[in-house]
């Protein structure tokens, strides 16, 4: 949205796509610019860069450093004309996180917290709803989260913290800063909080935060709490099923994240969960049920090949 505001102010034809491969009569273009976020989009990135030889090419999935400063400074106008149905407002208000956690790339890529911009900046104007889609890495980690709160409060916006509250580091006065925001869910229908709780060491650390956003008047049942999973090389079956069930104990809605992309079980451990089918059926139950299928079609495939070669 960046590029496309910064092309278009300079009088450039700009062309958006979500596909990684050339359309039958698309033209040719004088610049293309391609973003990837995961490392398991690679095979598209080659595809992408094999349709579009000399593309620009970046994002965290892409294995190049380029970043969007680098191409046009620090402008921030966006073009919302890409996105006709979306009707919210998006930006940073500050970029850069205070830790250092080995599996994200955030303080590599941003640095340490800085302020970047007001709520006032991020919103469109009238007749825009005051929704404000933050993309913030770490909020509260900026000087003068405050006066960005006191802004939101005053103003009346309804705020989604789409990248997520980091409730360990959650103070009373965080926690009594975030009960006085119209927080919602990213698609502002319901109150949401997001989170994540991914190493079980943090275990006790995590609650206390819980807790003290409850005594401010944010009940656990407003969490969603994102739940890293296959990253830890101790980590078990377990462990796994610890902070799942003690979250939903709470009234935590947990999210699970699989950091390999390709582990079946641990990507029906994700469907289990966020599709509440874990309300119904333990996970034992409907992980064997998937091993019994694929069973019974071996099975199937060799009395087939058999009654043919018979």
């Amino acid at each position: 949205m960046r590029l496309a505001a910064h092309h278009r102010a300079r009088g450039d034809q700009v062309h958006f796509t979500r596909r990684v491969r050339r359309e039958l009569f698309e033209p040719a273009y004088d610049l293309v610019y391609g973003s990837a976020i995961f490392r398991f989009s690679a095979d598209r990135v080659e595809r992408f860069r094999h349709e579009f030889p000399g593309a620009i090419v970046g994002g965290t999935g892409s294995g190049s450093d380029a970043t969007v400063e680098e191409l046009i400074g620090d402008a921030v106008e966006l073009d919302y004309s890409l996105y006709p149905a979306f009707d919210s407002s998006i930006g940073f208000t500050q970029r850069g996180c205070r830790l250092s956690c080995k599996f994200c790339v955030v303080p590599a890529k941003e640095g340490r917290p800085r302020a970047v911009a007001t709520a006032a900046e991020i919103w469109r104007g009238p007749p825009w709803p005051k929704n404000l889609h933050l993309l913030d890495n770490d909020f509260f980690g900026q000087a003068d989260w405050q006066a960005r709160i006191d802004e939101i409060r005053a103003g009346g916006f309804k705020v989604s913290f789409t990248q997520g509250i980091n409730v360990r580091a959650v103070t009373p006065a965080v926690a009594e800063a975030l009960a006085g925001v119209e927080y919602r869910c990213n698609e502002f229908r319901r109150r949401r909080l997001y989170t994540a709780w991914d190493n079980l060491k943090d275990e006790d650390t995590f609650f206390r935060g819980v807790d003290m956003l409850e005594a401010a008047g944010v009940p656990a049942r407003h969490l969603m709490a994102f739940m890293l999973i296959g990253f830890d090389k101790r980590e078990t079956w377990d462990r796994i099923h610890h902070r799942f069930d003690r979250m939903v104990e709470r009234g935590i809605k947990p999210y699970p994240m699989p950091f390999d992309q390709t582990n079946r079980d641990l990507k029906r451990f994700q469907r289990w969960a966020v599709l509440g089918i874990h309300r119904l059926v333990p996970f034992s139950e409907y992980r064997a049920g998937f091993k019994t299928k694929r069973a019974a079609a071996r099975r199937s495939d060799g009395d087939l090949f058999d009654g043919e070669a018979a």
